[in-house]
């Protein structure tokens, strides 16, 4: 079921979502600085391409709070509004709620990526 819910994920806004994950991710290796933030990206823009079948993880640590504040303030915002849009658009018909689900699921970790784990 998760390989036809990614196929159907990757067609219909997970090709989108991945695109500008890894713009994001190009954008922030431009300079040597925000090369943790582009790692980030990147590991992210796989996620989002095939999102089904795999859980994120949250952990509490004092260095990830200070490098997801810098993410805020600069790129979390407009990422976490634009898989939360996809989201709502998804959960207008009742077939589009599980993709909904994994948009909603990006939109979080658009937020709070560093202290994260995605888990197979």
């Amino acid at each position: 079921m998760k390989t036809i819910g990614n196929l159907f994920w990757f067609i219909f806004g997970g090709l989108i979502m991945g695109a500008t994950w890894t713009l994001a991710g190009l954008f922030w290796c431009i300079t040597i600085v925000g090369i943790p933030w582009g790692i980030q990206c990147f590991k992210f823009a796989k996620l989002s391409l095939f999102p089904f079948g795999k859980e994120v993880r949250y952990s509490d640590s004092a260095g990830s709070l200070v490098l997801n504040l810098i993410w805020i303030v600069v790129t979390g915002v407009p990422m976490a509004i634009e898989s939360a849009i996809i989201g709502l658009v998804f959960c207008v018909t009742i077939v589009g709620i599980p993709f909904g689900k994994q948009c909603f699921k990006l939109a979080k970790l658009a937020l709070m990526p560093f202290g994260t784990e995605i888990v197979e």
